[in-house]
């Protein structure tokens, strides 16, 4: 079960922008990120649950971000994130949805943390008729805190202005002066669109560097190319290590996903 202890003594503190000062820099420590967009239940979940387990275990990642997260009492789907979590061993999990808590269907965003988390919030994403969330997680790493958000933002074509809102949204959460931030999920948009800008100017840098990829769009289930799943960081917090497509090849005909994920490694500045 997801510890819903955590979520209500997260909810109940103070919001997580402000709460805490910038620690002496850790110099030299690193944090291991994933993001997977897990395409909820499409496809052979039955198939793709342990590809997904065995391509996230590869990279050891210290903090995951997945979305399209399901748990379905209809067809008797327990929460996708906590399955992931359990079959990887060691890992809290953290999950958000605009579906109300109780509800038999709830679809949404997950953290998983292998780190101490000393904190989380979550937010509605405006505009709120885009069922949109944002997700941060506040874990202790080499004796210093740092932010982990994930998100999952408007898809159409034409919805710049409204990833642009969103992002602002989201942005709102994060206080200048806070712990250094990591901002990761599904964000349906290439670097170049005009409702990332938020993300893509100096306040951040992109573990994933233009043009390092093809893409993380699946072709093979009639996607298009196009990179869309982002790890963007904190400059004044981090410095780019390591960082690369992962889930990309199939196992028996099988892929992990309709997405592929991202996998970076940063370290503290």
């Amino acid at each position: 079960m997801i510890d819903r202890r955590i979520l209500l003594a997260g909810l109940a503190a103070a919001p997580l922008a402000g709460c805490a000062s910038r620690p002496a820099a850790d110099a030299g420590t690193e944090l291991k990120l994933v993001t997977f967009n897990i395409w909820h239940n499409q496809g052979d979940w039955a198939a793709r649950l342990p590809l997904l387990v065995a391509v996230i275990r590869a990279e050891a990642p210290d903090v995951i971000g997945l979305q399209e997260v399901l748990e379905d009492a209809a067809v008797g789907l327990p929460n996708q994130a906590q399955t992931i979590a359990d079959a990887l061993g060691g890992y809290s999990v953290h999950f958000v949805s605009t579906d109300p808590e109780g509800a038999p269907r709830r679809y949404g965003n997950a953290i998983l943390s292998r780190l101490p988390v000393t904190a989380f919030d979550s937010r509605k994403l405006q505009p709120l008729d885009d069922y949109r969330t944002a997700l941060r997680v506040r874990v202790a790493l080499g004796g210093r805190a740092v932010d982990v958000v994930n998100t999952h933002l408007a898809w159409q074509a034409d919805a710049a202005p409204v990833r642009a809102r969103q992002l602002a949204d989201l942005v709102s959460m994060l206080a200048q002066d806070g712990p250094p931030v990591i901002v990761m999920g599904d964000f349906n948009a290439v670097q170049e669109d005009a409702g990332l800008a938020a993300l893509t100017g100096p306040r951040f840098f992109s573990a994933l560097p233009r043009g390092t990829a093809e893409t993380t769009l699946n072709p093979a289930k009639g996607h298009p190319n196009r990179v869309i799943d982002h790890i963007f960081a904190e400059t004044a917090g981090f410095a780019p290590v390591r960082a690369s497509v992962i889930g990309s090849e199939p196992v028996n005909g099988e892929y992990p996903s309709d997405h592929f994920g991202v996998a970076a490694t940063v370290s503290v500045r």
